[in-house]
């Protein structure tokens, strides 16, 4: 993966990141990132890492990641057999990810997203899958494309089980 050219740093979201300039085109994610986000980190709902433009002192993007289950009669067949008969199983949700427009079209979400499975993999809680709720088609392309799977029942809700992550990142 090519590292963006710009001076940056990933980190959680703090109050010396100016919320209020960012626009990725998706109404709930810019409402999300700056209206909610905050409360949500305070209330230890979330957390919420933002890759900022340390040059232009503006957030690039961002991505939120908390605690989630998976119900096992979600999973294929093939899934269920390898696993215990829990009724809920536990992943990681990345529940937002966005991308100022200023920075689309530059691999950042990509970017980003390993950021994310990279800090699941690094999780001392258990997570036996990363979980997404894509916000349209469009998103959920991005998501298959990095090899996340539709939930049969839910087709823009994927998971990308831990063991792919393993194989895909050192």
């Amino acid at each position: 993966m090519t590292i963006p050219s710009f001076n940056y740093i990933i980190e959680p979201i703090s109050s010396q990141h100016n919320r209020d300039d960012f626009s990725c085109g998706i109404e709930a994610l810019d409402y999300y990132l700056k209206k909610q986000a905050k409360e949500d980190v305070r209330r230890f709902l979330t957390a919420v890492f933002v890759l900022y433009d340390l040059e232009k002192q503006h957030i690039a993007g961002y991505y939120t990641l908390a605690a989630t289950a998976i119900q096992l009669t979600d999973l294929p067949d093939v899934i269920i057999r390898k696993l215990p008969k829990y009724p809920l199983l536990p992943a990681t949700l990345l529940g937002r990810l966005a991308i100022d427009k200023n920075y689309q079209n530059q691999g950042l979400g990509t970017f980003l997203l390993f950021d994310a499975l990279q800090r699941s993999k690094n999780n001392e809680v258990a997570s036996m899958a990363v979980v997404v709720d894509a916000k349209n088609d469009q998103a959920k392309a991005f998501y298959e494309y990095h090899q996340f799977i539709p939930f049969s029942s839910q087709p823009l809700k994927l998971y990308l089980p831990m063991a792919t992550i393993l194989e895909m990142l050192p």
